[in-house]
């Protein structure tokens, strides 16, 4: 009978040697089912871990053939008897060393991406290519599996491996749709929580190492490089009205409006637990973080980044899997339950995202079919110098289209609020850290990135169209203009900026001896002849804290008491200054040590009545004050909501600034907030500054207090205006100037 059957099978042996060398690019041309419409039916499977196979017939559960091992590595094929119909089947094979199991064979099953999936994919402009490529628990043919996608065009042949297959990929090659160079497969029974990765026969037929998902939802914890099966992630939202507001404000033009105090956070540092310095887990951060952040008055978390990243030391900005929250702080569903709570909480999420660049690790995106699909195959455009990192060819459309689903799919599905776009000048300069020679010109034999450029203002245009309110921040460090503009005005689309320079100099400012700080007043001055080309945030980041730069603290000049007095007045002309504000964790409370992301921030300087303390209270009574007093954020980006009552007391070190919500007309305006900033240690009394309305006003922040550990010199409740004329004004305050000291001052409504 074997003879008879073999004699009888249409399937050619250099077919079946090539599957089982691994190297046939068209599977599903030689296993599964083929014949049928009058002609005999024949099933062909390769099954190395199989000694007997059978054909089931899955309607009734009847044996059909056993088929016939035709080589000795484990490949059977048989005809069907005398069937000329195609009929549903199922196989039974019995292993080497163990009982018979019975499954659906994967090549019976069709196509898994539709046309319109095709065309778009084909297009480059599937904005929801997640909800395809990638893993997805389905059903098919009323059979429950999971579906597989992958691009990778210039592959010869694309295996799906794990443990369900020994890693072997010859058992499961895929099928290559050619209009899209999309390779899937359909694979019945599988589930929830299975490892997997992709075997790649290169362009040039070599074997490449074995490559995690661009599209996996969730991966092994670092070092371990699988990616899981997991779908697209599933929570019920209470955020509803959070979301609603949120589009409401952005549709009304209230966003910019807003209040926005902005703590910058690394997760795995921001506590460890003691017993083996271990994570907080996402649903850990929701019972501790979140209320910390709350009672400190913040309005937004920054979370460095959180997608997928295989070196501790990175901090997550070399991600190699975009689409999964790292699986060191728990699953895809306990980070969107950190989000949840954040909103629950009236706190937005901004997340760190990382477009410029991914490492090189072999399991990653580069060279991933064999050629350089994602980054330019030249190093003078592919490569980053400084970080030693690949850059994605924006100029390709299915690479634009990876990055823009990646942008829509954080918001959508994890209702992020906003995306921080990491080294936008990066992406921006061709030339960026490079020498002459080291860099190719664009096609104007300019510097600029015009594909990077066209791919940033089409992210930022599509997440403003349908992100439903959630915005876009860029840090970006160089002179580029108009990157907070919209595009149809010529700008990059970006909602904020980093406002570089003003951190660069107010930090050199406060680093020099007040003795030496009127030659250096300009630096606290300049910032304003800017401050409202751009919307600007003010950022206090981890990149200050790190590489020897010290702790915020250690920033400061003078003993003890004056580098907390210093790092108070500075947070005091901070949150006056106009722009949104971002302090990275730690240096609330100022904490000494430079940032260590391998173990928590030190908690323990914090003691009732001492200066850390005392430091941390100013910072919550600074967020909620900027929250309560709306001409401390209204008008941040208008030249309207600033006005400078004295900039040219260089000799004392003293700057006045009035902030304000109201035309300039409406001088008895309520909205008035007076800022005074003392940076010398001497204290002084009866110093007059020149107010646009009389009454009592009152002092809203002394940042010299004895609450914050200060010397308690100021002003008391306040004080009334007196009707001498003074700096152009009506009205003037004689004001006592706490050293080191920043004032906050408010008129009283009659």
């Amino acid at each position: 009978m074997r003879n008879t059957m073999t004699r009888t099978l249409t399937v050619e042996r250099p077919a079946i040697d090539s599957i089982v060398r691994g190297d046939h690019g068209d599977p599903f041309a030689v296993l599964g089912m083929h014949g049928g419409g009058g002609k005999p039916v024949e099933v062909r499977a390769f099954l190395p871990w199989a000694k007997e196979v059978t054909v089931i017939d899955a309607t009734d559960g009847t044996e059909v053939t056993p088929l016939e091992q035709v080589h000795d590595a484990g490949f059977y094929a048989g005809v069907c008897g005398a069937r000329t119909d195609r009929f549903r089947y199922r196989l039974r094979a019995t292993p080497h060393d163990g009982a018979p199991v019975e499954f659906h064979d994967v090549y019976s099953f069709g196509y898994v991406l539709g046309e319109l999936d095709v065309h778009l994919l084909a297009e480059g402009n599937h904005l929801r290519a997640f909800e395809r490529l990638g893993a997805h628990p389905i059903e098919m043919d009323g059979v429950k599996g999971v579906s597989f996608a992958v691009w990778a065009p210039n592959a010869k042949r694309v295996s799906l491996v794990g443990p369900f297959n020994n890693w072997d990929g010859r058992v499961n090659p895929m099928r290559l749709r050619q209009e899209c160079g999309t390779w899937e497969i359909f694979m019945p029974g599988m589930t929830v929580g299975e490892l997997y990765k992709f075997e790649i026969l290169g362009a040039h037929g070599h074997l490449l190492p074995l490559k995690l998902d661009p599209y996996a939802f969730y991966c092994e914890h670092p070092p371990a490089t699988s990616s899981i099966v997991h779908g697209t992630p599933q929570l019920e939202w209470t955020d509803h009205d959070w979301i609603a507001e949120r589009e409401r404000k952005l549709k009304d033009h209230e966003t910019l409006h807003e209040p926005m105090t902005i703590y910058e956070v690394h997760l795995g540092s921001w506590k460890r637990h003691e017993d083996g310095n271990r994570y907080y887990s996402y649903r850990e951060l929701a019972d501790t973080l979140v209320p910390y952040v709350k009672d400190m008055g913040y309005t937004h978390i920054e979370v460095l980044p959180v997608h997928e990243f295989p070196f501790d030391g990175s901090w997550g900005y070399q991600p190699i899997g975009l689409f999964a929250p790292t699986s060191r702080f728990g699953n895809p569903r306990d980070f969107a339950y950190f989000v949840d709570v954040c909103h629950r909480e009236g706190i937005g999420v901004i997340i760190d995202w990382v477009p410029g660049h991914f490492p090189t690790d072999a399991h990653g995106l580069g060279f991933f079919d064999g050629t350089h699909l994602y980054e330019h195959a030249d190093p003078r455009q592919g490569m980053h110098m400084d970080w030693n990192t690949l850059i994605y060819n924006y100029g390709r459309r299915e690479v634009q289209n990876f990055l823009l689903a990646n942008a829509m799919f954080w918001i959508e599905y994890f209702h992020i609020d906003g995306l921080r776009v990491d080294a936008v000048a990066s992406m921006l300069y061709l030339d960026y850290s490079r020498e002459e020679g080291q860099w190719i010109p664009n096609q104007y034999g300019g510097n600029e990135n015009l594909d990077a450029i066209a791919f940033l203002r089409r992210m930022n245009e599509l997440i403003y169209a349908e992100g439903r309110g959630a915005v876009t921040l860029a840090e970006e460090s160089t002179a580029w203009p108009m990157v907070s503009r919209p595009v149809y005005l010529g700008g990059l689309g970006f909602g904020y900026k980093w406002n570089m320079g003003w951190m660069h100099d107010t930090l050199q400012y406060f680093n020099k001896d007040p003795i030496h700080r009127r030659y250096h007043h300009n630096q606290l001055t300049f910032g304003l002849l800017y401050a409202f080309n751009e919307n600007f945030v003010l950022p206090l980041s981890h990149d200050e804290v790190v590489h020897g730069k010290g702790s915020m603290i250690g920033k400061m000049t003078g003993d003890e008491w004056q580098k907390f007095a210093n790092l108070r007045a500075y947070y005091g002309f901070m949150y006056g200054h106009p722009g949104k504000k971002l302090l990275f964790m730690g240096g609330e409370f100022g904490q000494w040590a430079e940032w260590n992301h391998d173990k928590g921030l030190d908690w323990h300087l914090i003691e009732e009545g001492n200066k850390h303390a005392g430091l941390q209270r100013l910072v919550r009574d600074l967020n909620h004050t900027l929250k309560a007093l709306p001409a401390l954020h209204h008008r941040d980006f208008e030249w309207q909501g600033f006005e400078w009552v004295d900039a040219s007391d260089v000799d004392n070190s003293i700057f006045s600034f009035l902030r304000k919500t109201g035309p300039e007309d409406e001088v008895d305006d309520p909205g008035w907030v007076l800022v005074v900033s003392n940076l010398t240690p001497l204290p002084h009394e009866g110093y007059r500054i020149g107010v646009p309305c009389g009454g009592f006003w009152r002092q809203r922040i002394n940042t010299d207090a004895a609450i914050y550990g200060g010397s308690d010199c100021g002003n008391g409740e306040g004080l009334e205006a007196e009707a001498v004329e003074h700096h152009g004004r009506p009205y003037s305050l004689n004001l006592t100037l706490p050293p080191l000291g920043t004032l906050f001052l408010t008129p009283e409504r009659s």
